[in-house]
């Protein structure tokens, strides 16, 4: 398990990057400019994006116990 663990953690951080930067960003144009998020309205996740936000939490999540794993395990 030890050897095979850096390879799994490694391929879990690429997919927490490809999600995190897929993702569609709050902070638009209009609050460099001085508009603030509360007067744009509520955004609300729906579809493909809020599928993409639960997976980027569950690769999220896996990378954690990996690394934990890897803590414990590498003694």
């Amino acid at each position: 398990m030890q050897h095979i663990l850096p390879y799994i953690q490694v391929i879990l951080s690429l997919l927490l990057i490809g999600g995190v930067l897929l993702q569609r960003s709050e902070a638009g144009l209009g609050s460099a400019f001085g508009a603030d998020g509360m007067s744009m309205g509520r955004f609300v996740r729906r579809g493909a994006e809020k599928t993409l936000f639960r997976a980027t939490i569950a690769v999220a999540t896996l990378f954690a116990i990996a690394a934990f794993l890897n803590l414990f395990l590498g003694r």
